[in-house]
């Protein structure tokens, strides 16, 4: 026997550089490095600050910095969709298919190359990398099953659905229907003419042949989801992890910036009753506009309902246009009853407080989830990418969530959110806060010894750590 089979298997991880996308990935690569693996992160400059916690905690993982790949449509200096919005989706994955041949140049020169790659899915394109290299690729998935479902299936019959006002997804579980403009957005955007829609569209169809796939989702979450995609790829390997950060120490505090004073927040949550507030925030990419705010605001003063409302905060001329702009006043005369946080706030922290009993939300999985783990009842405004299809199974399949809005530009009547936001975190409303609830219990259980998610993540690194043998 060789010296070199003592060595653990080395795994290559490539996430997606757009925070809801890393983020979740970076918590799966903590999890495998506890496990005796050697990790190689690929990065680029400017995001490596995001991998460097993680790089304080293990001294195994290693990294892999590669320059930013240039795009015309992609200004100098960016390198995160962040910084460009739901739009720069498509040009940064053209942009990362240019580090196929960098990636195999080092993969050729390392002394024990890696055994396996774990990519985020819209960087399916190293799915054909991996078979270059002849070894296995696992697809990660930071969002659910069911939008995966939706999304193989709109790829798969790109003719027949292109067109259709309205979308019957036979074959899923329980045939669901979507109207066009709310599937999700990377389809919306194909252009056939267009060689970027090109690389997107064959990134995208490319997962299929991933040797595994990894989601942040939990079998009481989306069970019927995970079985038809197993029956879909034609094997067992679909491994159903999440909530993710659940399994990592503590999150709570990631992404904190240096500045951030938040200790008021709790202090005045601590005077709250239980359940009573309702938490406001539309994630780290979006950003209101003028009339959205304002009738938001008066939504919320018309409500009666306690609140902490999260703020994004804009570019110079956005805040000019109106865009993330609070209505003159607001502040003052609901001091007391609701918070104003501008800029970043500790989300997970705050959801998980006994006072906050619902969460306005835009339907982002990562959001989604930090609800759940916190018992919070969803208040869904669905705007753009899966959102539509995440809100569609927390209001209408499980119960733990109400509809408030829907569309990326839709400005709500006031009255009516007012209403709905003041019926749901009442007293009256318990059938949906009761299913929240259960649904916590269930997240929880899931990543106890035992549970499924914890057992499935176990399974994953049996199948990683099988790879060195070969």
């Amino acid at each position: 026997m060789t010296t070199t089979t003592k060595q653990p298997p080395h795994v290559l991880v490539f996430p997606y550089p757009a925070q809801g996308h890393t983020l979740p990935l970076l918590d799966l690569t903590h999890q495998l490095s506890l496990h005796n693996l050697t990790i190689t992160i690929l990065t680029t400059p400017k995001n490596l600050p995001s991998v460097s916690p993680l790089l304080s905690l293990h001294p195994q993982i290693h990294t892999l910095v590669f320059p930013f790949p240039s795009h015309p449509l992609i200004p100098a200096g960016v390198e995160n969709v962040q910084e460009l919005g739901n739009s720069g989706n498509l040009p940064v994955i053209a942009a990362s298919t240019k580090l196929y041949d960098p990636i195999v140049t080092w993969f050729k020169s390392h002394t024990n190359p890696p055994v396996a790659i774990i990519s985020d899915f819209f960087l399916g394109w190293t799915q054909h990398l991996a078979q270059h290299l002849n070894i296995p690729g696992f697809a990660f998935y930071p969002s659910g099953a069911f939008f995966a479902g939706i999304m193989n299936y709109c790829w798969g019959n790109l003719e027949s659905v292109k067109g259709l006002g309205v979308v019957d997804f036979v074959g899923l579980p329980r045939t669901p229907s979507f109207k066009e403009e709310h599937l999700p957005s990377s389809f919306r955007m194909y252009r056939e003419s267009d060689p970027d829609c090109q690389l997107l569209k064959d990134s995208l169809v490319a997962n299929k042949l991933s040797y595994g796939f990894i989601f942040n989702t939990f079998e009481s979450l989306e069970g019927e989801y995970l079985d038809f995609l197993k029956r879909e790829f034609g094997h067992e390997r679909v491994y159903a992890a999440g909530p993710i950060n659940l399994l990592s120490p503590d999150s709570t505090d990631r992404g904190i910036p240096a500045t951030s004073s938040s200790g008021h927040v709790f202090e005045w949550l601590d005077g709250c009753p239980d359940g009573s507030v309702l938490y406001v925030c539309f994630g780290s990419q979006k950003l209101l506009n003028k009339k959205q705010m304002e009738a938001l605001a008066d939504a919320l003063e018309k409500s009666m309902v306690r609140f902490i409302w999260v703020v994004k905060t804009g570019t110079a001329q956005q805040v000019e246009d109106g865009y993330g702009v609070v209505p003159d006043g607001f502040d003052d005369r609901l001091a007391g009853r609701g918070l104003v946080m501008r800029g970043w706030a500790p989300q997970v922290k705050i959801l998980r407080h006994r006072a906050v009993g619902g969460f306005l939300s835009h339907c982002g999985w990562n959001s989604i989830l930090e609800g759940i783990v916190a018992g919070a009842m969803i208040l869904a405004w669905p705007m753009e990418a899966d959102q539509f299809i995440n809100a569609r199974l927390l209001v209408e399949e499980l119960g733990v969530g109400v509809a408030a809005c829907e569309g990326a530009a839709a400005v709500p009547d006031s009255e009516e959110l007012a209403k709905v936001i003041g019926e749901s975190m009442s007293e009256e409303s318990t059938g949906v806060k009761m299913k929240a609830k259960e649904l916590k219990r269930k997240a929880l259980e899931a990543v106890k010894e035992g549970g499924k998610s914890l057992n499935d993540l176990n399974g994953l690194i049996k199948e990683l750590c099988k790879l060195k043998i070969q």
